[in-house]
């Protein structure tokens, strides 16, 4: 089976208020697969009625082939769950906690526990309650990984971790992504989504409106072109190409579509003082998708 998660139509409101509609994804078994869109915009939702903690309107959803509705208790012993807001029991230690949740799936070897309480910097003896908002995101991670699940379903996994321990976290998916594990990562963080994730679905207002390779995604035909030159009157651009930015003190700013050595060419039909050429940075091609500029 290549499909480890599989959703048609889903659709959750909440009153009159809307949750979700009509949302279609599949993520592939063994990828890393991306779930991205501002705060509100559904990806909570999503993943709270794919895990049949929220009950869906209408609409299908699978896991590992199987329908939530019949079998969402079985597929939890082999599903990795990280909420976007942790909460645990306030009066246990940190290895209490996890002792705690590794007793819901069996053999959980003390290595295994040790091993992620030394691997995310967490103190053991310390209690939940007296943990700062980012030490209990990495409890929480701590619990999502014990069982080396299956499928490990991520919402917002990096807010209040600092730089480096987002890097180890990164790391520690990789890893577990190249035992098998897939990965279904939920973010607004555009950087972080192109640093792992293998697709990526885009969510606006409820509804996925462009799942794509991330590579292919982040692919552009444009640049920023930022040229300055005293003989900027003499300069002919390609028609049709060119979105001026500014334009001022003998320095031009401007969004270039097509073939760069086309427009080397003319360029070097006058003097150059200063040039530089950047693609566009993942927040403004993920703006392109979302105000639906295609």
């Amino acid at each position: 089976m290549n499909k480890v998660v599989e959703i048609k139509k889903l659709t959750k409101y909440y009153g009159k208020n809307r949750g979700i509609k009509d949302v279609n994804l599949s993520v592939n078994k063994g990828e890393i697969f991306g779930f991205i869109g501002p705060n509100g915009a559904g990806k909570s939702t999503t993943i709270r009625t794919i895990l049949n903690l929220v009950f869906k309107n209408s609409g299908e959803a699978y896991i590992f082939g199987k329908n939530i509705d019949d079998n969402s208790e079985l597929l939890r012993k082999d599903i990795g769950y990280l909420p976007s807001e942790v909460e645990y029991y306030d009066n246990m230690t940190v290895e209490n906690l996890l002792k705690y949740s590794a007793s819901f799936y069996g053999d959980i070897k003390q290595e295994r526990i040790d091993f992620l309480i030394n691997k995310l910097q967490l103190n053991r003896n310390k209690k939940f309650e007296d943990l700062s908002f980012g030490n209990r995101k990495k409890v929480g991670i701590a619990v999502a990984l014990l069982h080396e699940p299956k499928l490990l379903i991520l919402d917002e996994p990096t807010s209040g971790l600092d730089p480096l321990m987002q890097d180890t976290f990164f790391e520690l998916l990789k890893e577990e992504n190249k035992k098998g594990t897939t990965i279904f990562f939920s973010s607004h963080i555009l950087s972080e989504v192109k640093k792992i994730c293998d697709r990526v679905a885009i969510i606006k207002d409820g509804t996925v409106i462009k799942t794509e390779a991330i590579d292919k995604l982040t692919k552009v035909d444009s640049y920023y072109v930022t040229l300055k030159s005293k003989e900027l009157n003499k300069l002919i651009l390609p028609k049709g190409k060119i979105q001026i930015k500014s334009k001022y003190n003998n320095t031009i700013k401007f969004l270039f579509n097509g073939n760069t050595n086309d427009l080397i060419k003319n360029i070097n039909k006058i003097n150059i003082d200063e040039i530089l050429i950047e693609e566009p940075t993942i927040e403004e091609i993920f703006m392109h998708y979302y105000k639906g500029d295609e």
